[in-house]
Parts: C-alpha cells; structure tokens; sequence
C-alpha cells in the first residue's frame, strides 16, 4: 500500500479518492472548499490538508483532479504547491484534461525538483469514476508509470501508457474530437428518427448492433429521448476540452473542421442554458 495525496475533489476526484482508500492506500485529501475534504474524510478515513503542499508530504503519489490549466499552476507550483512538499523520487500524476503546453511546463517542473511526473487524464465520466472503471492514458517516463500503474489501478480499468510527458494528454484530445462527432451523429439520427415518426428505442435496438453501434448510442440514447441531460459530463467542461483540442490543431496544422463546427453547436447550447447539461444535450437543439 502506499502513501498517496489526492487533490481536487470533483464529480470525478471524490469517488476516486475514496477507491484509494478502499483499497487500503493512506491518503490526504485537499480541496478548494476545505467542507469538501471534511466531507470526504468523515466518509472514508484518511487525513484532510489545507493546502496542496502539506498534503504532499511525505507522499510517494500525488494525483491531481482538477478544472483547468490554471487551477493545475495553483496546486502544482508556488509556496503552497505541492511540489514545495514533494520529496524527490515522489511521483505526480495529472488526471486533470489540460493542455499539452501547461502540461510540459508542469513536467519541466517537476523534472527540476526530482519528482517524476505522469500526465494521465480519464475518460468513463461520473459513473466510470464512481464505479472505478476509468479508462486512463498516461504519458511519462516508463518507470515511473510501471510504478505508478499498481495504485491507479484502485479506479481504473485500462491504464495505457502511450509515450513520454504530453502523449497522455495528446490522447485524451483524439478521444474528445472523437466523442464531439459521434453525439452529434447521434443527435441527429434520433431527432430525424423523431421527425419521420419512428419509435426511437426500436430504431436503436435495430441498429445499435451493427456498424452504426458506439457507447454512446447505447448508454445515451434513452435520455435523449426523455429530454434527460442532468447527468454526465456537462458542456461546459466539453468546450473547455474541445478548444484545447482546436488550438492544439492550430499548432500542428491537423485539420478538425467537424471538432470546430460541433465546439460552436455547444455554444448554442449553452445559449439555451446548458451549460451544465450532459454533452448529449446536442439534441435540444435540433427540436
């Protein structure tokens, strides 16, 4: 078992902090709003911190689950960060979405105090994260990630590493241009599935077998059709990832012309008041 802090303490970094803790790790909690940490120390044991470094202490992992590249700065580097608490040979593990740019600057960091770091965000959302089958891509030294994989593996399913510092991170964006083009495929079939009269479910059961089938589809397609979307993984935070995938594009020249034109069809949805809607809200704006 090992000593591990746990920071940010999300829809996503609650529950897996607490399968750290299940499964007998010692963990530090530290969050923004400290209740929450009180919160989640009262429900699984362990040891709340009031900053990122004193949670880091005498840690020999350091996972970090937090909103953005900004909020990644604040618990990694300065007087408070957890890498002023980290001792050299510690390893840090980002499973924050951020950009492949503050990514390399944190790794860089990281480098220069002795600790190793691993870039590995999640996918599997809310119910992947509270049932403990995330799927998880990790770019790093491959040392580090074999050490790092036994731990990980508290709440994760398939935990890949795709090559050094950046590659996980790289990854996470090929899978959310991916995701952006099937709900809104998905979102049209089902509204034009509507218009011409069809019975939505049986069209699914029809089809979800074959060619057109994804997760999506068959984990989705029901509450979209209810007009359900306060679950999930909310638009906010989609468009948040798409324009780290669109400027991430603009660097290498990749073209993602589908990626541009559904970050926008988001946009409309939070127009609506969607903003915390599940990514499939796509449909709402096709009735």
């Amino acid at each position: 078992m090992a000593k591990c802090a746990f920071l940010g303490l999300g829809v996503m970094g609650y529950p897996m902090a607490g399968h750290l803790a299940a499964k007998g790790h010692e963990v530090t909690v530290y969050n923004r709003t400290s209740a929450k940490a009180d919160a989640w120390v009262k429900e699984h044991g362990g040891a709340s911190a009031p900053t990122p470094r004193e949670a880091a202490e005498g840690a020999e992992f350091v996972m970090a689950c937090v909103g953005n590249d900004d909020d990644l700065r604040a618990v990694v580097t300065g007087d408070d960060g957890s890498l002023a608490g980290m001792a050299k040979g510690a390893t840090f593990i980002d499973h924050t979405t951020v950009s492949a740019m503050v990514t390399r600057d944190m790794a860089e960091a990281a480098g220069k105090t002795g600790v190793a770091y691993i870039d590995a965000p999640v996918s599997g959302g809310q119910a992947g994260a509270e049932n403990g089958v995330l799927a998880i891509m990790c770019g790093g030294e491959e040392a580090a990630w074999n050490a790092a994989v036994p731990v990980m593996e508290a709440y994760g399913k398939s935990i890949k590493r795709l090559g050094e510092v950046g590659a996980g991170q790289l990854t996470k964006m090929v899978n959310q241009i991916c995701i952006a083009g099937l709900v809104q495929g998905l979102s049209e079939g089902l509204a034009f599935a509507q218009k011409a009269g069809l019975d939505g479910r049986a069209v699914i059961e029809a089809i979800s077998g074959g060619a057109a089938g994804s997760w999506q589809m068959v984990n989705r397609h029901e509450t979209m059709l209810d007009d359900h979307f306060d679950h999930g993984f909310a638009v906010d935070w989609m468009r948040k990832d798409l324009a780290i995938c669109l400027a991430e594009a603009e660097q290498t020249g990749a073209a993602l012309p589908v990626t541009a034109l559904v970050d926008q069809f988001y946009k409309d949805v939070q127009n609506m008041g969607g903003n915390r809607w599940d990514t499939s809200s796509l449909i709402k704006r096709l009735r």
